[in-house]
């Protein structure tokens, strides 16, 4: 019996044994392929790099996990990258070096989703040291009807884009989701989650736009002339979505021509975007925000030490509110965008 019981227990300690080291080899493969080193594949409109396209570069690397080093020049084509983990990053000395530009509109692609120079449905992308750019109207002439110009369609979670320009008129960013807007979809659902950090966005109508929760940390905001010139058009469909769009201290700028500067208008039914510590340089209208389809009573806008050209704080539209400095101080970058995962886009360079 003894005998027996030894057996039993040594196999019971094999047992344990086999499966901690098949765990530790499983745990030790997945941690391999988290850090596993990106190729690096470079291009140079010139010929002097791999390729001479972006989009070549991109498509020579269906699975992903690429960083993509491109050097100064113009490139003038539509992108699209659907694949995790792509990076792009300028080798010019500023973002204005490097270029990737088209000149699509919801007119001639067939709706605004698909007017964008660069569409990005990949997680984990990242963008450092370049210039995104729609110029449809500053090549065409602009229309009432069909003039949506997307410079960057970007619907991937986990997005960090640091040091980038994000240059268009109309619809200049689209910065959105790839879940919660089905038919179907009623219940909880979490928005994609991006980062802008150190960059210039330029537009004028609704130019920040969709429903990603996204941080715009340290970026300038600018208008373009126009006779109104509405920062954002968020659009969180219903309370069940976690989106939203926050501002941290960030500055707002515009052409001579810019007429008429708002915050916002919300696009969607519960629309939301806060901005905290926001030095405006350009004058705002003092309501702020401007109502769009009875949105505004359901939607959530706030600031916290708007200062500058921040017009008279106490004109702002009844059902928008000022923050106390305790509610600001939670409104992190961290706060916003950690997510289940525990993410930390200040980390991601």
């Amino acid at each position: 019996m003894n005998s027996m019981r030894a057996r039993i227990a040594n196999g019971v300690v094999v047992g344990l044994m086999m499966g901690a080291l098949a765990g530790t080899m499983a745990a030790r493969a997945q941690a391999s392929t988290k850090t596993a080193a990106k190729k690096t594949l470079v291009v140079a409109s010139d010929g002097t790099g791999q390729f001479k396209t972006v989009q070549e570069a991109i498509d020579a690397s269906p699975a992903g996990n690429v960083r993509i080093e491109i050097k100064p020049g113009e490139y003038r084509q539509v992108l699209s990258i659907t694949a995790n983990g792509v990076e792009l990053r300028g080798l010019g000395a500023r973002a204005e070096d490097v270029v990737l530009v088209y000149d699509n509109s919801a007119g001639t692609a067939g709706g605004t989703g698909k007017s964008g120079s660069m569409s990005v449905s990949g997680d984990d992308f990242y963008a450092e040291n370049l210039t995104i750019s729609n110029d449809f109207e500053k090549r065409h002439e602009r229309s009432e009807q069909g003039s949506q110009a997307v410079a960057l369609l970007l619907t991937g979670d986990r997005a960090v884009l640091r040091k980038v320009r994000l240059l268009g008129y109309q619809d200049t960013l689209y910065a959105s989701s790839k879940s919660c807007h089905g038919a179907g979809d009623t219940g909880a659902c979490h928005a994609s989650r991006q980062y802008f950090v150190d960059s210039y966005i330029a537009g004028h109508v609704d130019f920040i736009f969709g429903d990603a929760k996204a941080v715009f940390d340290h970026c300038e905001i600018h208008g373009m002339a126009h006779s109104m010139v509405t920062i954002t058009a968020q659009s969180r469909p219903r309370p069940e979505e976690d989106s939203g769009y926050l501002f941290r201290d960030s500055t707002v700028t515009a052409d001579a021509g810019a007429e008429n500067i708002l915050l916002g208008r919300p696009w969607r039914d519960y629309a939301t975007v806060v901005f905290i510590n926001t030095d405006f340089k350009a004058q705002l209208n003092p309501a702020a925000w401007q109502e769009w389809g009875g949105r505004l009573k359901t939607s959530t806008y706030a600031e916290f030490d708007s200062h500058g050209l921040a017009g008279d704080l106490s004109k702002r539209v009844a059902s928008s509110r000022q923050l106390t400095a305790a509610e600001a101080a939670k409104d992190t970058t961290r706060a916003w965008l950690a997510g289940a995962d525990g993410w930390n886009p200040e980390a991601v360079r």
